[in-house]
């Protein structure tokens, strides 16, 4: 193998790291050499000008939207994207919640992820930024059963590659057939110190969920719920879920058949946590936000102009 340092190396493993995406680790077993090796290669990148980070800042705020969230909630930490021409919410509060996040990063830091297409949009937008002791756990388990969705196993995976940290898989899926199966696996060693794990997080960043639209509703069709359990389920009237842990209108969880058959932490786990991010786009979510606010769910909200007009759109005291 030429030396590490060559630049055809250097501009090949700066290419496949910055265009294709590619992970340390594979980039590594493409040039026959070692992850770390890769990590000096691509700093070396940098140093010799191959490689110029430029930041195009395309997540303007909408700050008077974040003053009234924050009077109407007190203690709620909020960031809203201002619209403009030619917009990608998703990836734009994508953008804002990888701000965010990377402005938290410091030694020793626990951070658990959900899952979902919001939390995908953040991580594909956060910079690699190499974070000494820093550990990435699973809220959730892999979401086998929704095979559209990146799972929570793969987002830790590609958060901690960006952050060159180390990770924790929740090693099964998040939903069972029947509540004994999901009980017995609890029991495992394995599982119940990954949820542990989970538990005692720092920051935790989570998608919300509305019910009867996109994943929330994949996931009620993914159990395959007997009539009964179906309508004991809609008798409580839930209006969104984190974690695939679904709650009512006041944020409180909904215990039911569904509750029963799902691998995650419980909302009141989450509640301890110090630092919940909630992150979502778009007016549909608007009473799934406000329950989880209401709930106290989340103590940051990250989400377009539109699914913060829904939120502040009932003005009912919480």
């Amino acid at each position: 193998m030429r030396p590490a340092r060559d630049r055809e190396q250097l501009i090949k493993a700066a290419r496949m790291y910055f265009i294709d995406g590619l992970s340390q680790q594979q980039i590594a077993e493409v040039l026959g050499t070692t992850r770390s090796n890769v990590s000096r290669i691509l700093t070396a990148a940098r140093e010799q000008g191959i490689v110029e980070i430029r930041i195009n800042e395309p997540t303007q705020r909408s700050y008077r939207l974040e003053a009234e969230l924050t009077a109407r909630f007190p203690g709620l930490e909020a960031r809203v994207l201002a619209p403009r021409a030619h917009q990608d919410p998703l990836a734009d509060v994508g953008h804002l919640a990888a701000q965010w996040l990377s402005e938290r990063l410091t030694r020793g830091l626990r951070i658990a992820l959900a899952w979902g297409g919001t939390l995908q949009a953040m991580v594909r937008a956060m910079q690699p930024s190499p974070t000494e002791d820093v550990e990435i756990v699973q809220l959730v388990g892999g979401l086998s059963a929704l095979t559209l969705h990146v799972s929570g196993q793969e987002l830790v995976r590609q958060l901690a590659d960006k952050l060159e940290c180390r990770y924790r898989y929740l090693h099964a899926p998040a939903l069972f057939e029947s509540a004994p199966a999901l009980r017995a696996l609890l029991r495992e060693p394995a599982i119940a110190t990954a949820l542990d794990a989970a538990r005692h997080a720092d920051i935790a960043c989570v998608g919300i969920g509305a019910v009867g639209i996109g994943s929330s509703a994949e996931i009620i069709e993914a159990l395959r719920l007997s009539p009964a359990e179906r309508a004991e389920f809609e008798s409580a009237r839930p209006v969104g879920d984190i974690c695939a842990r679904f709650f009512d209108q006041t944020g409180n969880e909904i215990r039911s058949a569904v509750h029963d058959r799902v691998l995650a932490v419980e909302l009141d786990d989450l509640r301890a946590i110090p630092v919940v991010a909630g992150v979502a786009v778009g007016a549909v979510k608007g009473p799934a936000i406000r329950a989880a606010l209401q709930g106290r769910l989340i103590d940051v909200l990250i989400c377009d102009e539109a699914a913060a007009h829904a939120v502040l759109a009932d003005n009912r005291e919480p």
